[in-house]
């Protein structure tokens, strides 16, 4: 009898492995730097051609291998970062599997160079299509230099996928932006055909964030650093001024891996509500430090998705940070201001670091050609215990410098001027004039009372006259199950009703006339993908933001000094005081220079 069931070649596994590790030139340049990070290496030089299609070459000092693990390295699942079943669970390094470089080398005509620093002599390795050609000792610097030629030139079918040159550089030029951000204690450079596309030198995370989105950007970043239990995030965010179209300034990292993860993203996202429009994007780097426990990276082939043990205390931490930020509205405060908070980085020499040589031609990847913006340190996490959120110079950085606003908050610190066409507020601080949309103001003023007018009790809740059932999984029913006192505690009452089916008995009054029934499974639906819910709070929030601008000063208004005053000081008592319920900016801020350009006075 026939066999039909037959062991497959090892070079036609490892080809399949490189269907999964190596999509394009990009990834591979990812997965050659992490092992050099890994390797320790503090210099890492990038070369392609033809995006990465005919040539890609990563030189770095790392500490090198020797011949016997030189050719380990090229064997499937031979690594030297995990040894047993347990080190799983607990993954310090950005690779692990021992699959990059065997697959990589399947489908490439690959050499491999390295030398510890302890032998005389290097170790080079010549490998065509996945079949080992060549070993020979080398003389070289210690570290490991890796060149990969004629990328999938024995797969036909994947180089039909591939894209125009320009188009793979983009996706190169991505990948290293966001490995450079992820350590800015490591020298990377960037060359394609011959042009250097990035270069960067060690220094702390605001200037490498400089070097790769641009110093204009750099310069309206804020610094965060928060401490919790088992977890701590830092980095810089933006506020409303930069925003984006898409996710892609969106640097999110756990343990120093560049994460996309839907938790950490809505997360983000909900702590920007209110401060940025719906469909844009702030530009971020935020790191997320926890045990290698409490994350699993093991997900994906590509290693950007990870699982939180704890998804809602994770998403819940993430939130509150940038809220207690976001919430001070920092940006009010200008640039002068905000050189203050630079602090050096503790593991970097705080001497003056010569700017960046970057002309990579990305929108996202701009050239840093004037002065270096202040360095702020990358926070170090500490692992501290209690929860707290701590920002450089807390006085300094969210109230206003003026002499005559001691005391004060930024709004009512200012000197006003008057209003214009009855809806604006023009008003001076110093050597600029700030103008408010007294409309904006207002709403957000009567939307926070609200909000705390609620938070002050239980939200009342309405008996439905004719209960409604809902046909749940039991997979659903578990969840209303499990967070039965959060749901009655925001005035949703649930009763089983036999097997897999519940009863709607009541909803919380603020919502007559919605929909309960698919207001429940955006709940359910929310809570079994998050552990959290928001959404009922964006329902209350986006009913109280419609009452708030219905119940305030509206435009074409005109109003006394007094009511101008009064306003102002309750902008400063009010979180994201910046910015309306809906995202719309509250002021503008025109310097004098920028004046005197318009008239012609420089």
């Amino acid at each position: 009898m026939s066999r039909r069931i037959a062991i497959l070649p090892e070079n036609i596994t490892n080809k399949i492995a490189a269907g999964e590790v190596v999509e394009r030139p990009a990834s591979v340049i990812k997965e050659l730097i992490e092992n050099s990070l890994d390797a320790g290496a503090t210099e890492i030089s990038i070369e392609i051609s033809a995006g990465g299609r005919r040539l890609i070459k990563i030189s770095d000092n790392g500490h090198g291998m020797s011949r016997e693990d030189a050719l380990l390295a090229l064997e499937r699942h031979a690594t030297s970062k995990i040894r047993t079943d347990g080190d799983l669970e607990n993954i310090g390094t950005l690779g692990f599997r021992g699959e990059a470089l065997p697959s990589i080398a399947s489908v490439s005509l690959f050499r491999l160079a390295s030398r510890e620093a302890k032998h005389p002599e290097g170790t080079e390795i010549l490998v065509d299509g996945g079949r080992i050609r060549d070993v020979k000792a080398c003389g070289m610097a210690p570290g490991t230099v890796i060149c990969v030629e004629r990328l999938f030139f024995n797969t036909p079918a994947r180089q039909k996928f591939m894209r125009s040159a320009e188009t793979e550089v983009g996706h190169v030029g991505d990948t290293v932006v966001r490995m450079a951000i992820s350590r800015p204690d490591v020298a990377i450079s960037l060359t394609s055909d011959g042009r250097v596309l990035l270069k960067t030198q060690k220094g702390d995370l605001l200037r490498r964030l400089m070097q790769t989105q641009g110093s204009e950007v750099a310069k309206q970043l804020f610094p965060l650093d928060f401490h919790g239990q088992g977890i701590d995030i830092s980095g810089f965010i933006s506020g409303p001024a930069i925003v984006r179209s898409s996710t892609a300034t969106m640097f999110t990292f756990v343990n120093g891996r560049f994460i996309r993860d839907k938790v950490v993203q809505h997360a983000i996202m909900q702590a920007y509500r209110g401060v940025i429009d719906r469909g844009r994007y702030p530009v971020l780097a935020l790191f997320i430090c926890t045990a290698p426990g409490e994350v699993d990276v093991n997900v994906h082939p590509t290693k950007h998705e990870v699982r939180f043990r704890h998804q809602a205390s994770v998403h819940d931490a993430i939130q509150a940070a940038l809220q207690e930020l976001l919430g001070r509205s920092p940006w009010l405060l200008t640039s002068r201001h905000i050189t203050t908070l630079a602090t050096p980085h503790p593991q970097t020499d705080a001497r003056q670091i010569p700017p960046a040589q970057t002309n990579i031609p990305l929108h996202r990847l701009a050239p840093a050609n004037d002065n270096p913006a202040p360095t702020q340190s990358h926070p170090d996490p500490s692992g501290a215990k209690a929860m707290a959120i701590t920002v450089s110079e807390p006085a300094t950085f969210f109230t206003a410098a003026s002499s005559s606003g001691q005391g004060k908050g930024y709004f009512s610190s200012l000197e006003v001027i008057g209003q214009f066409h009855s809806e604006y507020i023009l008003c001076q601080s110093g050597h600029e004039l700030v103008i408010i949309d007294q409309h904006a103001a207002s709403e957000r003023v009567a939307f926070q009372r609200l909000k705390q007018q609620h938070a002050a009790g239980m939200i009342e809740s309405q008996q439905m006259l004719f209960p409604e059932t809902l046909d749940l999984s039991y997979s659903e029913l578990a969840v209303v199950s499990r967070h039965h006192s959060e749901l009655a505690g925001i005035g949703l009452e649930l009763e089983p009703f036999g097997g897999s089916t519940a009863i709607i008995s009541a909803v919380p009054r603020i919502i007559q006339g919605q929909n309960p029934a698919s207001l429940v499974r955006d709940i359910i639906a929310e809570l079994s993908q998050l552990g959290t819910s928001t959404v009922f709070q964006d329902i209350l929030e986006g009913m109280l933001s419609r009452i708030a601008c219905h119940s305030v000063v509206r435009g074409m208004r005109r109003l006394e000094r007094r009511q101008i005053e009064e306003l102002l000081r309750n902008m400063d008592e009010t979180d994201f005081a910046a910015s309306c319920p809906h995202g719309r900016p509250v002021s503008h801020t025109i310097t004098i220079r920028e004046l005197e350009k318009l008239f012609k006075r420089t």
